[in-house]
């Protein structure tokens, strides 16, 4: 739980409160950006809940925050709140929440099909998430991006009985993983979804393109909220950047329209204006690239 005693002095006054605990993960930010903001190293209460959305968002950022760094000066009942999770994004894919310290905050989704549903990186393991998942239809494959953001994933996994897959570079994070995939070749493991090796960021780092639809990107790339664009970073490129570059371009192979990443904000555009912010990205990080022609 947040302690008002270490409460930092950019919070405004009122109820809601970011104490010096906070690991800057962004989580709250993307949650409710009605009332949390980035103050430099962490986030701050710039703005307090003036009407009962904005209040909710603001109690959802609360239970999401992976280090309990966020609290309110008088007690409030979660038990309703808790039942949000997992968020509904867009079709059958959700936000889960209850980002863990173990990923350094990153987010985690799922996707609910009835051919079995799918958790892309694990949140904290929380057993009324577990139950919701139950009330979902449970986890059958549990996709890893890379070793950053595996939290939970071998309690997910013993809980339904899932199948976790990881690349063979990344696999000293989940030894005893179920599916491990060799190489750098993009992989069709189903009609609806391709596995697409993206080392960089790690050596065995892989996004998942569901249905020509969602690029789940893990810490290859994300939207800048500062920016208003599509991002990557040398500074938070843990392998090798060249890599991490070819494997931006790699991306132009294929169609999609939203991105949902571990770090970062999420993004939906029109697959063209999506094609369009991977090459000003390229342009930007690749200077000395030959533009490949949009139309």
């Amino acid at each position: 739980m947040a302690d008002p005693r270490k409460s930092l002095e950019t919070n405004i006054d009122g109820q809601f409160f970011v104490d010096s605990t906070c690991i800057d993960c962004d989580a709250c930010r993307q949650l409710a950006p009605e009332t949390f903001a980035d103050a430099g190293s962490y986030s701050t209460v710039y703005h307090q809940p003036e009407n009962p959305l904005d209040e909710r968002a603001a109690l959802r950022a609360l239970l999401a925050c992976p280090t309990g760094s966020i609290g309110t000066r008088t007690k409030v009942d979660l038990a309703q709140v808790r039942t949000d999770f997992p968020i509904l994004i867009t079709d059958t894919v959700f936000y889960c929440g209850y980002n863990s310290p173990k990923s350094y905050g990153g987010s985690s989704y799922f996707i609910q099909r009835a051919e079995g549903n799918w958790l892309i990186d694990s949140p904290k393991y929380l057993p009324e998430l577990a139950d919701r998942f139950e009330q979902l239809g449970g986890v059958q494959h549990i996709f890893l991006t890379h070793r950053d953001d595996v939290a939970d994933a071998e309690r997910y996994a013993d809980r339904f009985g899932s199948e976790r897959i990881i690349h063979r570079n990344e696999l000293s994070a989940q030894p005893n993983a179920e599916r491990v995939i060799e190489g750098n070749e993009p992989i069709v493991f189903s009609k609806d979804f391709l596995i697409v090796p993206t080392p960089g960021h790690t050596s065995g780092h892989m996004a998942l393109l569901y249905q020509n639809h969602i690029l789940f990107s893990g810490d290859h790339l994300w939207w800048s909220r500062n920016r208003k664009a599509l991002w990557a970073s040398k500074s938070v490129c843990w392998y090798s950047w060249p890599e991490q570059t070819e494997s931006v371009a790699r991306l132009l192979e294929y169609p999609f329209d939203w991105v949902l990443p571990g770090h970062g904000e999420r993004v939906h555009l029109d697959p063209v204006t999506m094609r369009k912010e991977l090459e000003r990205l390229l342009a930007v990080i690749t200077p000395n690239r030959k533009a490949v022609s949009t139309a």
